[in-house]
């Protein structure tokens, strides 16, 4: 079996693959098809740990997802944050960091709030809507574009251009394939940059622009990585959100009683929805895993979503139970350990305080339509009805 296949993830037997999978600690051989290699997989916490950890024999500059391996490295390797190791990556993080930290997440707070307090209201008063289309990819592309400083006006075509660039194998986001898309974005980011050097801000591409130490392929390409990392994961948890709550009836009020417990329920929301479903490293060295000896230059996919769903480490795994134990991979492990955590931690709390404040009550209309992909777990479609609760029915009463 190619577990490249996105056609495997429309399935929901996924979720019972996956646990198996994880429960076995299998360690397992796709052939060449997605990948013109081959590459194992694991699915375990334990495992997929292992795979990501400091001191791993493995390397991200090959390539970080199925497609890409040693033969067939990608063309961004050692110069992009997610595909650098070393002293490239070190300096990388040292300029990204602080635009995508717990600081900057602070400092945004009160204006997410408002903005995201506006949209849930709205949606309320609507009576529901279709969260994948609309709310999801909104609220990410709002945050990241305000930190690279991309103009408000242009957040609509972004936010396109992204779903073509991480969503080229579901027929949506057919108009233009990945490439084509992420060429589209580095050209206006180019426009971006230029601007930046002749008038710097205080945004994270005028950061990166000014620093001597890169070039300006570098600039571009991390600025293209902050703008799709930032909006395409983030989205799907954001929808997920909705589709964990509406298998939680009680959550929204346990919310509205006591809000502090919202932190919990970002982290839940985090490990059931898992939408970065794998990352892949190259073994430097000989490895050995569960069962299986690895060999210097073969592929390696560390299955997030199965790790997040090991019954080992997570009672009733496919359950939506805001009380757990944070020890999800839900933002990676590791070195790459997700750089903009904080700021979707930062984003998923306002979503949750908002809907606890307008939304008696979410529940899913039809079947959600899950995203063909084999990188995001998401949704194509996940339309949602939202029951008001208190008063007033029409919520931007109470935004005033």
């Amino acid at each position: 079996m190619d577990l490249g296949d996105p056609d495997l993830y429309l399935d929901p037997g996924r979720f019972a693959r996956w646990r198996g999978h994880a429960a076995a600690d299998a360690v397992l051989w796709s052939e060449a098809g997605t990948s013109p290699g081959g590459f194992w997989s694991v699915f375990s916490l334990a495992a997929c740990r292992a795979i990501l950890a400091p001191k791993a024999p493995f390397t991200s500059e090959y390539g970080m997802m199925i497609g890409f391996d040693r033969d067939h490295p990608d063309k961004a390797g050692g110069g992009m944050l997610v595909v650098a190791d070393g002293p490239q990556h070190g300096r990388l993080r040292s300029v990204i960091m602080p635009f995508l930290s717990r600081a900057m997440a602070e400092s945004l707070d009160d204006v997410v709030r408002q903005e995201v307090r506006r949209l849930v209201a709205d949606a309320v008063s609507a009576g529901g809507v279709d969260v994948a289309a609309s709310l999801g990819p909104v609220i990410p592309a709002s945050v990241v574009c305000r930190i690279l400083g991309v103009p408000a006006d242009d957040r609509d075509m972004l936010i396109e251009l992204t779903n073509h660039a991480f969503g080229g194998a579901d027929d949506t986001f057919d108009r233009m394939s990945p490439e084509a898309a992420h060429s589209e974005m580095i050209l206006y980011l180019a426009d971006l940059v230029a601007d930046r050097r002749r008038s710097p801000g205080d945004d994270l591409i005028s950061a990166l622009a000014a620093d001597s130490r890169f070039d300006l392929r570098e600039v571009l390409l991390n600025c293209d990585n902050v703008l799709v990392g930032g909006n395409e994961t983030t989205r799907h948890a954001i929808a997920g959100c909705f589709h964990a709550l509406a298998t939680s009836p009680g959550t929204l009020a346990g919310l509205r009683a006591d809000p502090g417990l919202v932190g919990p329920v970002v982290e839940e929301v985090i490990r059931w929805t898992s939408p970065a479903m794998h990352v892949l490293r190259v073994a430097t060295a000989d490895v050995d895993l569960p069962g299986q000896r690895v060999s210097t230059g073969e592929a390696v996919v560390a299955w997030l979503p199965a790790a997040n769903r090991d019954p080992r480490h997570f009672v009733a795994p496919d359950e939506f139970r805001p009380g757990r134990t944070a020890n999800h991979l839900g933002f990676g492990y590791g070195p790459h350990h997700c750089l903009g955590a904080a700021l979707a931690r930062l984003e998923l709390r306002a979503l949750l305080l908002a809907l606890a404040e307008f939304a008696g009550a979410v529940a899913v209309l039809g079947e959600p339509v899950p995203l063909r992909s084999n990188l995001v777990h998401g949704y194509r479609h996940l339309q949602v009805r939202l029951e008001p609760v208190g008063r007033p029915a029409n919520h931007r009463e109470a935004l005033s």
